[in-house]
């Protein structure tokens, strides 16, 4: 049973779950916008909301911090350098996930997830 599991796992070991979240948030955060699965949609918007919160603060450890997760280190500086006016007033909800078209082969439910 999964009780209280809030994990999602994603069919996928720790490793890997872990590598791939990062590799997508890196990606968002690079193009703004991402059509993927929606339990990685899902997923992902936890760890996108993260480091636009960590951008928010602007402090060393949080640039630090994201520079540890994040794999392109001039993402994390443009990331640092806009997102106090980007997402100065909100106080979260900083990606917006919309449901589109289910996948053609195995049909997934599909979703686009985009930094608002």
């Amino acid at each position: 049973m999964r009780h209280q599991c809030r994990v999602p796992l994603l069919g996928r070991p720790a490793d890997q779950r872990k590598a791939m979240l990062r590799s997508l948030t890196t990606q968002l955060i690079r193009h703004g916008r991402l059509t993927t699965t929606r339990a990685r949609a899902k997923a992902l918007r936890d760890q996108a909301e993260r480091m636009v919160t960590l951008a928010k603060d602007g402090s060393l450890a949080a640039r630090r911090r994201a520079l540890g997760y994040l794999y392109d280190k001039r993402l994390v500086h443009a990331l640092f350098d806009r997102a106090a006016e980007r997402y100065g007033d909100r106080n979260g909800g900083y990606t917006r996930i919309i449901r589109t078209v289910r996948r053609r082969g195995d049909n997934a439910e599909m979703a686009i997830i985009e930094l608002v």
